[in-house]
């Protein structure tokens, strides 16, 4: 573990592994498998309820339901606040390409106008997790095997996780921790011969 800013630690997984997303391999899996929907802040939930009528006509029928009748977030078993599901596994805002991939309305409709809304930042992040204690938080990778193909991936292409995830680490905790992360990773990698 490293400490990176102040009162954040950091696993050394994030910046030891490698990781690149292979949608062709995975399929967006991950919007799918899980035991609850996505982890939201408030601000999200917030924001995603009050775009919800721009957001619907992305949305498919039976998630356009479930968002109407019981909003877009609910609290999970484990006290979080996360995105609902739809016949208790698929993210409410899943929508399938033509090719069976995953993509997510959210980012559709970002892209395509209708918000300026990127998707939760706990999606963003994956495959990292993010968790906060009394008196610091942890940034941890999480392994799981449907991301198998992104670790073969990120290795072929030589890209750590930590670099993959550049942009939603710097738009969680800012440029400046993102820069001492980098500066750190490669102190360590260098030193370790990783």
């Amino acid at each position: 573990m490293l400490e990176i800013g102040k009162n954040t630690i950091v696993s050394l997984d994030l910046i030891e592994r490698y990781f690149h997303c292979d949608l062709d391999d995975c399929l967006g899996e991950c919007c799918i498998e899980g035991d609850a929907g996505a982890p939201l802040t408030r601000e999200e939930a917030d924001r995603l309820q009050e775009l919800l009528p721009r957001i619907l006509p992305y949305l498919n029928e039976k998630a356009r339901k479930v968002v109407l009748e019981e909003g877009v977030s609910y609290i999970d078993e484990e006290g979080d606040l996360v995105t609902q599901l739809v016949d208790g596994a698929n993210c409410v805002f899943t929508t399938f390409g033509s090719n069976g991939v995953c993509l997510c309305a959210l980012e559709k409709a970002r892209r395509e106008g209708e918000t300026d809304f990127f998707k939760p930042i706990s999606c963003a992040l994956y495959p990292v997790r993010v968790k906060e204690y009394d008196g610091f938080t942890a940034v941890n990778y999480h392994r799981w095997k449907i991301c198998k193909g992104a670790e073969v991936m990120g290795r072929a292409k030589g890209v750590r996780a930590y670099e993959f995830l550049r942009e939603p680490l710097t738009r969680r905790f800012g440029r400046e921790w993102y820069d001492e992360l980098a500066f750190t990773a490669e102190e360590y990698l260098r030193q370790t011969g990783k």
